[in-house]
């Protein structure tokens, strides 16, 4: 995190842009490109909503909604690269708050300052400090506008199918294997698993809850040894549970992963609570009953954050479009209307997150949480690691997946952390 702090500064000095004034305009028109991967479930559910309400107030945009498919974005993100790399920028386009903007598109001076809005807008007071630091760089500039705060170490369940079986949730790994005993002696996985993307976001949870929150910040700051015995025993761990989990893992995605859960075909997913988005909007059900939550083994007490932002490249064909959409998303109006449906906690703290009606029992749950956790940041999405680590990380846990090698993981994952300026 240091070494992106002198990297950022060394950057500032390239822009001859400066900030920019970024009040939406009076009545900006013509097309606005936005390239998320926001494709399916309530994820698209939410953008779309997003869009109807924009396109309302701003009738004169025509709003081109370039999506990509592919979880967490990791098609997506391949394609802006190729744009961005080559002169063709999106208006605007979804970045996960943290390194996997600052480390890329802020350090290459490719966005756009954004303090204007956030003055106009009087933002400042009403997102959370600490997130504002992960959008801000070391000269004061914020470059990103914050839709929402996600949660990543959850763990879902059927309620109804945990008790047919006889078991209870788990609160450490220990009772896990336990439960994965009963289970899998039913012919039931433990543990539903998917995709590469997925599996690296599995072992962030069991990191955090093998490791705990101070340990696990630690990877990132250098003051965790990746080749530690604590360290090795998060991959023993993940091989334990793969173990545990669907042979078919590598064909799911997500929400196949998730939909077992609800189908009984597995009794566990650790997965973000955009899989509430999931359940809630595609597949109608109520929390409490159709789904059940919990803080994955070991983590309950701390919350693992990400937050899906939107900013304004530089060379942008319509600023003053993107200027409007900046205005709005960060707006307590949309993320009201966005969050429910996305399965996220609104990051604009004067969003109406007591109105039991647009925000139902797990969302009231996870705030309870997000402010009285303690809190740290997600690899798999994002926030602590720069793209360059966290990309040749999902190529360790593809490794790690065939062979179960924990001590290998841990080595190639040190190595890592140097190639990389961790």
């Amino acid at each position: 995190m240091k070494h992106m702090k002198l990297v950022l500064v060394a950057v500032v000095a390239i822009f001859a842009l400066g900030a920019i004034g970024v009040l939406a305009q009076d009545a900006p028109s013509g097309e606005l490109e936005i390239f998320s991967w926001w494709t399916g479930g309530g994820e698209a559910a939410g953008l779309e909503a997003l869009i109807a309400r924009f396109s309302e107030l701003y009738p004169d945009v025509s709003v081109i909604n370039a999506a990509v498919a592919g979880g967490s974005g990791v098609n997506a993100r391949a394609v802006l690269t190729t744009r961005m790399l080559g002169g063709d920028p999106p208006d605007t386009f979804q970045v996960h708050a943290g390194e996997e903007l600052n480390a890329v598109w802020v350090a290459a001076g490719l966005m756009q300052p954004l303090n204007g809005i956030y003055e106009a807008n009087g933002w400042l007071e009403q997102y959370p400090q600490g997130l504002l630091d992960l959008i801000t760089d070391a000269e004061g500039n914020i470059y990103v506008v914050p839709v929402n705060i996600h949660r990543s170490n959850v763990m879902w369940y059927n309620p109804a199918k945990l008790a047919e079986w006889g078991v209870t949730v788990p609160t450490t790994w220990d009772e896990f294997f336990a439960v994965c005993e009963t289970t899998m002696a039913a012919g039931v996985p433990a543990m539903a698993i998917g995709q590469n993307w997925t599996q690296v976001h599995l072992w962030e949870s069991i990191a955090l809850g093998v490791l705990g929150a101070e340990a696990y910040n630690g990877l990132w700051d250098g003051t965790t040894s990746w080749t530690s015995p604590e360290v090795v025993s998060t991959f023993e761990t993940l091989g334990r549970v793969m173990d545990c989990a669907n042979e078919d893992m590598n064909s799911l995605s997500w929400q196949d992963a998730a939909q077992r859960v609800v189908n009984g075909e597995a009794a566990f997913n650790i997965m973000g609570d955009w899989a509430a988005g999931y359940f809630l909007t595609d597949l109608a059900l109520v929390p409490g009953e159709g789904f059940g939550w919990a803080a994955s083994p070991g983590t309950d007490g701390t919350f693992m954050m990400l937050s899906d932002t939107f900013g304004l490249p530089v060379g942008a064909a319509n600023p003053a479009a993107v200027e409007a959409w900046l205005g709005f998303v960060g707006s307590a109006e949309a993320q009201d209307l966005f969050n429910p449906i996305k399965g996220s906690l609104p990051a604009n703290t004067t969003a109406n997150i007591s109105d039991a009606t647009l925000y139902n029992a797990y969302f009231q749950d996870a705030y309870t949480d997000w402010t009285s956790n303690t809190i740290v940041g997600s690899l798999a999405h994002g926030l602590v690691a720069p793209p360059a680590f966290s990309n040749a990380f999902a190529g360790l846990i593809a490794t790690f997946q065939t062979d179960h090698d924990a001590a290998g993981a841990a080595a190639n994952a040190a190595l890592l952390a140097i190639q990389t300026g961790m």
